[in-house]
């Protein structure tokens, strides 16, 4: 089992994704005690240098990196943000799951096929201009 996450914790997640930029902004909506903090490492101003990990390592696998420093990759990074809700949440029931012995392994398997799948999904589109929503119904 990883070291249990020092809160508040950065969530390293590809903004362009729509799977992923959709997944923690479900997270995001639920933050209320502030233990999670998004970082978008899609937008041109994200500096990867300050964390000594390559964009290219960013962009592969969901990172999350802890107050102490502690570095949390793909599943492990899942179960971090776990951390983060009420053990009686299904977040915390999840955060337990995904440790089990034959859970994990499966889990960490199914992890790296979507990470492989990933940058071919749809991506979510950005509008700079404000005038892209103009005449959309929402």
């Amino acid at each position: 089992m990883p070291i249990k996450p020092h809160f508040p914790i950065q969530i390293f997640y590809d903004g362009s994704c729509i799977v992923c930029s959709t997944e923690i902004e479900h997270y995001m909506l639920q933050n209320h005690s502030g233990r999670l903090i998004a970082v978008n490492i899609a937008t041109p101003d994200f500096n990867p240098e300050p964390f000594h990990i390559p964009l290219a390592t960013f962009m592969y696998e969901l990172h999350v990196i802890d107050q102490s420093g502690n570095i949390y990759r793909g599943v492990e990074a899942f179960w971090a943000i776990w951390q983060a809700f009420p053990a009686s949440t299904i977040y915390g029931l999840m955060g337990t799951v995904i440790n089990m012995p034959v859970i994990n392994p499966l889990a960490r398997l199914f992890y790296k096929g979507f990470a492989s799948i990933r940058p071919y999904l749809p991506k979510r589109h950005v509008c700079d201009s404000g005038t892209c929503n103009i005449g959309k119904r929402r």
